[in-house]
Protein backbone atom coordinates (compact mmCIF):
# COMPACT_ATOMS: atom_id res chain seq x y z
CA UNK A 1 0.00 0.00 0.00
CA UNK A 2 1.50 3.33 -1.09
CA UNK A 3 1.74 6.04 1.56
CA UNK A 4 3.09 9.57 2.12
CA UNK A 5 2.40 10.93 -1.34
CA UNK A 6 4.08 14.28 -2.03
CA UNK A 7 0.72 15.94 -2.61
CA UNK A 8 -2.20 13.57 -2.21
CA UNK A 9 -4.67 16.21 -3.38
CA UNK A 10 -2.84 16.55 -6.68
CA UNK A 11 -2.72 12.77 -7.04
CA UNK A 12 -6.53 12.66 -6.77
CA UNK A 13 -7.26 15.74 -8.87
CA UNK A 14 -8.51 17.84 -5.96
CA UNK A 15 -7.21 21.42 -6.40
CA UNK A 16 -8.76 22.83 -3.23
CA UNK A 17 -11.05 22.08 -0.31
CA UNK A 18 -14.14 23.97 0.82
CA UNK A 19 -16.39 23.95 3.87
CA UNK A 20 -18.91 21.90 1.90
CA UNK A 21 -16.34 19.23 0.99
CA UNK A 22 -15.11 19.14 4.60
CA UNK A 23 -18.68 18.78 5.83
CA UNK A 24 -19.22 16.01 3.28
CA UNK A 25 -16.16 14.12 4.52
CA UNK A 26 -17.33 14.27 8.13
CA UNK A 27 -20.91 13.25 7.29
CA UNK A 28 -20.29 10.63 4.58
CA UNK A 29 -16.69 9.64 3.82
CA UNK A 30 -18.02 7.22 1.19
CA UNK A 31 -19.82 10.00 -0.66
CA UNK A 32 -16.66 12.11 -0.44
CA UNK A 33 -14.66 9.32 -2.08
CA UNK A 34 -17.32 8.76 -4.72
CA UNK A 35 -17.57 12.43 -5.69
CA UNK A 36 -14.06 13.77 -5.14
CA UNK A 37 -11.87 10.74 -5.89
CA UNK A 38 -13.91 8.56 -8.22
CA UNK A 39 -15.50 11.66 -9.84
CA UNK A 40 -18.99 10.13 -9.82
CA UNK A 41 -21.97 12.36 -9.11
CA UNK A 42 -25.68 11.68 -9.10
CA UNK A 43 -28.54 14.13 -9.47
CA UNK A 44 -28.58 17.06 -7.06
CA UNK A 45 -32.35 17.19 -6.57
CA UNK A 46 -35.11 19.81 -6.50
CA UNK A 47 -34.30 21.13 -3.01
CA UNK A 48 -30.87 22.27 -4.21
CA UNK A 49 -32.43 23.81 -7.32
CA UNK A 50 -34.87 25.66 -5.07
CA UNK A 51 -32.00 27.14 -3.06
CA UNK A 52 -30.18 28.38 -6.15
CA UNK A 53 -33.36 29.79 -7.64
CA UNK A 54 -34.39 31.69 -4.51
CA UNK A 55 -30.89 33.09 -4.13
CA UNK A 56 -31.02 34.43 -7.70
CA UNK A 57 -34.42 36.01 -7.11
CA UNK A 58 -33.36 37.65 -3.86
CA UNK A 59 -30.07 38.86 -5.35
CA UNK A 60 -31.94 40.41 -8.26
CA UNK A 61 -34.21 42.30 -5.89
CA UNK A 62 -31.36 43.51 -3.69
CA UNK A 63 -29.22 44.70 -6.59
CA UNK A 64 -32.17 46.30 -8.39
CA UNK A 65 -34.18 48.19 -5.76
CA UNK A 66 -36.66 49.35 -8.40
CA UNK A 67 -37.59 45.76 -9.25
CA UNK A 68 -40.97 44.63 -7.96
CA UNK A 69 -41.77 41.31 -6.34
CA UNK A 70 -43.09 39.84 -9.59
CA UNK A 71 -39.79 40.60 -11.34
CA UNK A 72 -37.79 38.87 -8.61
CA UNK A 73 -40.08 35.85 -8.57
CA UNK A 74 -39.83 35.55 -12.35
CA UNK A 75 -36.03 35.45 -12.13
CA UNK A 76 -36.20 32.75 -9.47
CA UNK A 77 -38.73 30.57 -11.28
CA UNK A 78 -36.85 30.81 -14.56
CA UNK A 79 -33.69 29.65 -12.79
CA UNK A 80 -35.53 26.74 -11.15
CA UNK A 81 -37.13 25.65 -14.42
CA UNK A 82 -33.76 25.76 -16.14
CA UNK A 83 -32.09 23.66 -13.44
CA UNK A 84 -34.96 21.20 -13.06
CA UNK A 85 -35.10 20.66 -16.80
CA UNK A 86 -37.45 17.86 -17.70
CA UNK A 87 -37.79 16.25 -14.27
CA UNK A 88 -41.24 16.25 -12.71
CA UNK A 89 -43.13 14.87 -9.74
CA UNK A 90 -44.58 15.92 -6.41
CA UNK A 91 -41.20 16.87 -4.92
CA UNK A 92 -40.42 19.15 -7.85
CA UNK A 93 -43.80 20.85 -7.62
CA UNK A 94 -43.46 21.28 -3.86
CA UNK A 95 -40.18 23.14 -4.29
CA UNK A 96 -41.40 25.18 -7.25
CA UNK A 97 -44.49 26.28 -5.33
CA UNK A 98 -42.40 27.35 -2.33
CA UNK A 99 -40.18 29.70 -4.33
CA UNK A 100 -42.39 32.84 -4.51
CA UNK A 101 -42.96 32.95 -0.75
CA UNK A 102 -39.30 32.23 -0.04
CA UNK A 103 -38.21 35.05 -2.33
CA UNK A 104 -40.61 37.37 -0.53
CA UNK A 105 -39.30 36.35 2.89
CA UNK A 106 -35.71 36.76 1.74
CA UNK A 107 -36.31 40.25 0.39
CA UNK A 108 -38.15 41.31 3.53
CA UNK A 109 -35.24 40.10 5.63
CA UNK A 110 -32.35 41.53 3.63
CA UNK A 111 -33.65 44.68 1.92
CA UNK A 112 -33.15 46.76 5.09
CA UNK A 113 -29.39 46.25 4.66
CA UNK A 114 -29.48 48.17 1.37
CA UNK A 115 -27.70 47.28 -1.86
CA UNK A 116 -24.95 44.68 -1.29
CA UNK A 117 -21.41 45.80 -2.01
CA UNK A 118 -20.76 42.37 -3.51
CA UNK A 119 -22.46 39.03 -4.14
CA UNK A 120 -21.05 35.54 -4.67
CA UNK A 121 -17.64 36.68 -3.51
CA UNK A 122 -14.79 34.19 -3.80
CA UNK A 123 -12.60 33.81 -0.73
CA UNK A 124 -9.53 31.66 -0.20
CA UNK A 125 -7.64 30.83 2.98
CA UNK A 126 -4.45 28.86 3.57
CA UNK A 127 -4.07 26.60 6.60
CA UNK A 128 -0.86 25.44 8.25
CA UNK A 129 0.23 21.99 7.07
CA UNK A 130 -2.56 21.81 4.49
CA UNK A 131 -1.32 21.46 0.91
CA UNK A 132 -4.33 23.08 -0.79
CA UNK A 133 -6.28 26.25 0.00
CA UNK A 134 -9.76 26.30 1.46
CA UNK A 135 -12.14 28.27 -0.76
CA UNK A 136 -15.75 29.37 -0.60
CA UNK A 137 -18.27 31.84 -2.01
CA UNK A 138 -20.28 34.05 0.32
CA UNK A 139 -23.73 35.06 -0.89
CA UNK A 140 -24.05 38.72 0.11
CA UNK A 141 -21.72 41.30 1.65
CA UNK A 142 -22.44 44.82 2.84
CA UNK A 143 -18.96 46.24 3.35
CA UNK A 144 -20.51 49.53 4.44
CA UNK A 145 -22.09 47.75 7.40
CA UNK A 146 -19.30 45.25 8.04
CA UNK A 147 -21.71 42.36 7.45
CA UNK A 148 -21.83 39.33 5.20
CA UNK A 149 -24.41 36.56 5.15
CA UNK A 150 -25.19 33.27 3.50
CA UNK A 151 -28.78 32.62 2.43
CA UNK A 152 -30.23 29.19 3.27
CA UNK A 153 -33.68 27.99 2.24
CA UNK A 154 -35.54 25.38 4.25
CA UNK A 155 -39.05 24.25 5.07
CA UNK A 156 -38.42 24.27 8.84
CA UNK A 157 -36.84 27.33 10.45
CA UNK A 158 -33.79 26.47 12.61
CA UNK A 159 -33.38 28.08 16.02
CA UNK A 160 -29.63 28.59 15.53
CA UNK A 161 -26.85 28.24 12.96
CA UNK A 162 -26.11 24.62 12.15
CA UNK A 163 -22.54 23.43 12.59
CA UNK A 164 -21.92 22.89 8.84
CA UNK A 165 -23.23 26.39 8.06
CA UNK A 166 -21.17 27.85 10.91
CA UNK A 167 -18.03 26.41 9.34
CA UNK A 168 -18.92 28.02 6.04
CA UNK A 169 -19.40 31.55 7.31
CA UNK A 170 -16.49 31.24 9.76
CA UNK A 171 -14.21 30.71 6.77
CA UNK A 172 -15.61 33.83 5.11
CA UNK A 173 -15.01 35.88 8.23
CA UNK A 174 -11.46 34.60 8.62
CA UNK A 175 -10.67 35.47 5.02
CA UNK A 176 -12.39 38.87 5.02
CA UNK A 177 -11.11 39.98 8.44
CA UNK A 178 -12.20 39.80 12.04
CA UNK A 179 -13.94 43.18 11.79
CA UNK A 180 -16.51 41.62 9.46
CA UNK A 181 -19.56 40.09 11.14
CA UNK A 182 -20.65 36.81 9.58
CA UNK A 183 -24.28 35.77 9.62
CA UNK A 184 -26.58 33.10 8.23
CA UNK A 185 -30.05 33.98 6.95
CA UNK A 186 -32.62 31.18 6.97
CA UNK A 187 -35.89 31.54 5.09
CA UNK A 188 -38.95 29.33 4.80
CA UNK A 189 -42.15 30.05 2.86
CA UNK A 190 -43.59 31.68 5.99
CA UNK A 191 -40.73 32.61 8.31
CA UNK A 192 -37.26 34.08 8.30
CA UNK A 193 -34.39 34.63 10.73
CA UNK A 194 -30.81 35.83 10.64
CA UNK A 195 -28.30 34.60 13.20
CA UNK A 196 -24.86 36.05 13.92
CA UNK A 197 -21.96 33.62 14.05
CA UNK A 198 -20.38 32.96 17.43
CA UNK A 199 -17.08 31.23 18.24
CA UNK A 200 -15.79 31.80 14.72
CA UNK A 201 -12.22 30.81 15.56
CA UNK A 202 -13.32 27.40 16.85
CA UNK A 203 -15.13 26.67 13.60
CA UNK A 204 -12.13 27.76 11.51
CA UNK A 205 -9.86 25.55 13.59
CA UNK A 206 -12.26 22.65 13.01
CA UNK A 207 -12.01 23.19 9.25
CA UNK A 208 -8.24 22.98 9.50
CA UNK A 209 -8.50 19.75 11.48
CA UNK A 210 -10.89 18.22 8.96
CA UNK A 211 -8.75 19.34 6.03
CA UNK A 212 -5.66 17.72 7.50
CA UNK A 213 -7.62 14.52 8.17
CA UNK A 214 -8.68 14.47 4.50
CA UNK A 215 -5.06 14.99 3.50
CA UNK A 216 -3.92 12.01 5.60
CA UNK A 217 -6.72 9.85 4.22
CA UNK A 218 -5.89 10.67 0.60
CA UNK A 219 -2.22 9.98 1.26
CA UNK A 220 -2.97 6.30 1.88
CA UNK A 221 -3.05 5.55 -1.85
CA UNK A 222 -3.12 7.07 -5.31
CA UNK A 223 -5.76 4.51 -6.24
CA UNK A 224 -9.26 5.89 -5.56
CA UNK A 225 -10.74 2.39 -5.49
CA UNK A 226 -8.34 1.45 -2.73
CA UNK A 227 -9.61 4.43 -0.75
CA UNK A 228 -13.18 3.37 -1.51
CA UNK A 229 -12.50 -0.02 0.07
CA UNK A 230 -11.64 1.74 3.36
CA UNK A 231 -15.18 3.10 3.77
CA UNK A 232 -18.74 1.84 3.45
CA UNK A 233 -21.72 4.04 2.48
CA UNK A 234 -24.84 4.38 4.58
CA UNK A 235 -27.22 4.01 1.66
CA UNK A 236 -30.14 4.86 3.93
CA UNK A 237 -28.88 8.42 4.36
CA UNK A 238 -30.22 11.30 2.28
CA UNK A 239 -26.92 11.41 0.39
CA UNK A 240 -28.03 8.29 -1.46
CA UNK A 241 -31.72 9.12 -1.98
CA UNK A 242 -31.22 9.57 -5.71
CA UNK A 243 -31.66 6.23 -7.55
CA UNK A 244 -28.70 6.96 -9.82
CA UNK A 245 -26.49 7.63 -6.81
CA UNK A 246 -27.65 4.43 -5.10
CA UNK A 247 -26.87 2.46 -8.25
CA UNK A 248 -23.36 3.92 -8.40
CA UNK A 249 -22.84 3.02 -4.73
CA UNK A 250 -23.96 -0.54 -5.48
CA UNK A 251 -21.54 -0.80 -8.36
CA UNK A 252 -18.66 0.43 -6.18
CA UNK A 253 -19.39 -1.28 -2.86
CA UNK A 254 -21.95 -3.96 -3.76
CA UNK A 255 -24.24 -2.77 -0.95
Amino acid sequence: MERSLDNPFEAHGIPHLSPSSCNLFTSSPAMFVMQKCLKKKGAVGPAAYRGSAVEDGVAYGLLNPEANFADCTKVALEKFNTLAGFISGDKVEKERNAIPNMVEQGLMELKPYGIPSSTQGLISLDFDDLLVPMIGYYDFEWEQHGVLTDLKTTHALPSKISQPHARQVALYRAARGDNMQARVTYITPKKRATYALENAREHVDALGQIGRAIQRFLAVSKDPMELAMLVIPDTGSFYFNDPVTRQMAFEIWNV
